[in-house]
């Protein structure tokens, strides 16, 4: 197990090759030169073209199987024949399509590439529609200049797209591009703080993992990396690979292009056809879903805009309010299993409100379900997007209890400084935070169980008794319950202050008559 003196979590850009990590900034630089500064509209155009190649490579896997085996490829992507224009679709294929000079190149993504994509002709080696491809019917190609189509494609082609990892990091290093708020309070949650809410979540395979309001759907894609690492075998099962690739993981946003992103995201990262879908997760609360997820991890928007109007009465029922973060966590509810879980991302507002809804949610969750843990983050972790102070709140649905004890962890670090800038530091609290947990829940034996259980308050991490919590009216803020230590200090005794006060002045009074003398 890493110390809490460990270095932070990696940054993504370290995990590309330097050559790549520039080129990538040129066409970045390219892009915003020529016009296109947004940067989710950069990497959404650029999404197209990634789209492109491994519909190229799917076809070429499948017919060099067909050409073992003397039968012919069944479903091809590119079909035979021609498009309106009479270009053949073997010319939209990314292995031809790239060496074409870049006005001719333009003229085809324009006219035949992007439609082709866009009008679902575009799919899967089996004949089937794929989560992207659903999520491409409004799509928009925005580049004006053929140059940077050029660039673009150039990039592409050099990222080895059988690489997951690869090309993995190179999506997430575009991602990290973004530094702003998005719209109704969106932003995108640091890589590493994601990670750690998934180690201490703990994803098995067989679970249908959740994120309502996935955006980039970082938090499922990095439950989809840790269930590869720590269950090498599992995708050798022919179930459990199906399961993976098309019914462990769901997603739920309502902007087109976030989901459009999320969903390649997913792809690049090797989750074949997760069910990412355009959905209001407030206002449509279906039937279908309710008790549905083992676990949801998410970071939901705190200050957006909200149609009470349209917001689902039934979570109305949980939690008359209109602030979205107490509704998320009413849909959460709802949305478990018995026996599932969460980890979820508030604004500490929720930890300590004083409205009806504030206090009747922190009571559901603290004697209705089973509160396990209350996790502190230093307000800027989400800098530059934002400065707003959070915690992460880990609770069971059990509807019926089973709270004991809420575990607090008060992170000072988070591995990187707390300016825009998010330099990197020499140590993390993460790493203790994810040990302290793991000890807490009997992963090292019942020795060091007892002795997490006794921490003083005084310290980063300590319990809190249920029934203190509720004497305290459920307020779940972590200063409520933190004793500060303060360090004695001797002070002189006030006569012997006194006394080298009228010897300064006595100094002081020499010396002015001396200089009068002086000037006299």
């Amino acid at each position: 197990m890493r110390s809490d003196r460990s270095p932070p979590p990696h940054k993504v850009e370290d995990m590309i090759t330097g050559e790549l990590k520039s080129q990538v900034d040129r066409v970045w630089d390219a892009f915003w030169s020529g016009g296109i500064s947004n940067p989710l509209e950069v990497i959404e155009q650029i999404t197209y073209l990634l789209f492109l190649k491994r519909l190229d490579e799917q076809q070429l896997v499948a017919e060099r199987r067909a050409a073992r085996t003397g039968k012919p490829v069944e479903n091809p992507v590119f079909p035979e024949g021609t498009d309106k224009f009479g270009r053949s679709y073997q010319d939209l294929r990314w292995s031809r399509f790239k060496d074409f000079d870049k006005t001719e190149m333009f003229t085809v993504f324009n006219e035949s590439v992007f439609p082709f994509l866009r009008e679902g002709l575009a799919r899967q080696a089996d004949g089937s529609d794929t989560s992207y491809t659903h999520h491409m019917r409004d799509a928009r190609f925005t580049i004006t200049k053929d140059h940077l189509l050029q660039k673009a494609v150039d990039l592409i082609d050099q990222i080895p797209m059988d690489d997951r990892d690869t090309k993995g990091d190179l999506y997430e290093y575009m991602l990290s591009k973004i530094a702003s708020a998005g719209t109704n309070g969106q932003f995108r949650t640091p890589r590493h703080i994601i990670e750690l809410l998934v180690e201490m979540r703990d994803p098995q395979p067989g679970e249908r993992i959740c994120d309502p309001a996935a955006g980039t759907a970082g938090f499922l894609m990095a439950a989809g990396e840790y269930l590869r690492e720590h269950n090498p075998d599992m995708l050798l099962d022919a179930e459990q690979r199906a399961f993976f690739n098309n019914e462990q993981f769901h997603g739920f946003d309502f902007d087109s292009t976030m989901l459009r992103i999320g969903a390649m995201n997913l792809l690049l990262h090797g989750i074949e056809n997760p069910e990412i879908e355009n959905r209001d997760s407030l206002a449509d609360l279906h039937s279908a879903d309710e008790e549905k997820y083992d676990l949801i991890l998410a970071n939901p928007p705190f200050a957006g805009s909200l149609d009470y109007e349209n917001t689902s009465k039934e979570l109305l029922k949980v939690v008359k309010t209109k602030k979205t973060e107490l509704l998320f966590l009413a849909l959460f509810l709802r949305l478990l299993k018995p026996g599932g879980r969460a980890a979820v991302i508030v604004p500490d507002g929720v930890l300590f409100g004083s409205s009806n809804a504030h206090k009747q949610l922190r009571k559901e969750l603290v004697e209705g379900q089973q509160l396990e843990g209350v996790v502190k983050l230093p307000s800027g972790v989400f800098k530059p997007y934002a400065g707003v102070s959070t915690a992460v709140l880990f609770f069971t649905r059990t509807n019926s209890g089973g709270t004991e004890n809420v575990w607090f962890y008060d992170v000072q670090s988070d591995g990187f400084s707390l300016d825009d800038k998010r330099t990197p530091l020499d140590s993390s609290d993460l790493p203790d935070v994810l040990e302290r947990w793991n000890a807490l829940r009997g992963t090292f034996g019942e020795e060091r169980t007892t002795a997490e259980i006794a921490r003083a308050r005084t310290e980063r991490s300590f319990v809190v008794p249920k029934a203190e919590i509720a004497e305290n009216g459920y307020d779940l803020s972590i200063n409520r319950y933190k004793e500060i230590e303060y360090d004695e200090v001797e002070h002189r005794a006030p006569a012997e202050i006194i006394a080298d006060i009228e010897q300064l002045d006595a100094d002081i009074a020499s010396g002015l008559e001396e200089l009068k003398g002086l000037l006299a």
